[in-house]
């Protein structure tokens, strides 16, 4: 018998990860039917409308007012809460305190709290005859039924993001740099700013993308505090609820695509600033 003849066997390659074909055919179906098929939907029949029906939904001035407070009280909570959350974070993972477990457990009640009593609890604490409404009112504060009270409720239902997805970074940061920086004479704020902070800055833009992603839909906890007066405290989301029961769902459809498009080109923009920051950190280490 030639040598020829003799035909090698094949190796087959070992996949790291098991089974992948079949993972990537599920979780491509599972996405294409939960979220690819109905952002679909919201285009398609916004598109019934044509360009000059849509531009014309778009360019109202109740549809540019209403964006304009829904996504610039979640850019305002949202960046507020990526401090306040990444100083709650600190705080947890750096000190031991009397009903740290019990404080650390309260973080995640907007999650559980449905967002409707979160609403009606804030419009009692901020309206005019509330505990602290009251006491603002006479400082010539004015919260509830405001764009302010918008972002107090954004700030409350959005804070667990930021504080949950920093505060396992906070705990994996390696000590032994801070305490290189401190022994080489650096002032806690220069080893916060320079060490710990370049560290932290990506789960940080993770919290704040969730965050902000959170308060533009919002709706629940939003809707007692707002007021509801157009051009004034009127969230997008009220408004795509009062088109549809108007029976103009390609209204609706089209102020939804709007701001489908919006928060796709801000999160882009994030995750974009994100992965930079990363790849930098990494460069650091090396």
């Amino acid at each position: 018998m030639s040598t020829a003849s003799v035909t090698a066997p094949r190796v087959r390659r070992r996949r790291v990860i098991p089974g992948f074909g079949l993972s990537l055919g599920t979780t491509l179906l599972w996405l294409g039917l939960i979220v690819l098929l109905p952002l679909a939907g919201v285009f398609i029949k916004s598109a019934g409308l044509g360009w000059h029906g849509l531009w014309a939904v778009w360019t109202d001035p109740r549809v540019l007012a209403a964006l304009r407070i829904s996504f610039g009280t979640a850019l305002a909570a949202a960046a507020f809460n990526a401090v306040a959350g990444t100083l709650v974070a600190w705080v947890f993972v750096r000190y031991d305190f009397p009903g740290k477990r019990l404080f650390d457990a309260m973080i995640d009640l907007p999650f559980a709290l449905p967002t409707a009593v979160a609403g009606i609890a804030l419009t009692q604490l901020y309206g005019p005859t509330g505990w602290i409404g009251q006491w603002l009112e006479g400082a010539g504060i004015k919260v509830a039924y405001t764009p302010l009270g918008i972002t107090v409720a954004l700030v409350f239902i959005g804070l667990p993001f930021v504080v949950r997805v920093v505060q396992p970074v906070l705990a994996e940061a390696e000590k032994e740099l801070e305490e290189a920086a401190a022994s080489l004479g650096a002032s806690r704020l220069r080893t916060v700013v320079s060490v710990v902070l370049p560290s932290v800055w990506p789960a940080v833009l993770s919290g704040f993308a969730l965050a902000f992603a959170r308060g533009v839909g919002e709706y629940g906890s939003v809707i007692f505090i707002a007021g509801n007066l157009p051009g004034v405290s009127e969230i997008a989301p009220l408004l795509i609820t009062i088109k549809l029961e108007e029976f103009d769902y390609a209204g609706a459809t089209a102020i939804a695509a709007a701001m489908l498009l919006l928060s796709f080109v801000l999160l882009l923009i994030i995750n974009t600033l994100q992965a930079r920051l990363q790849r930098r950190g990494m460069k650091a280490l090396v």
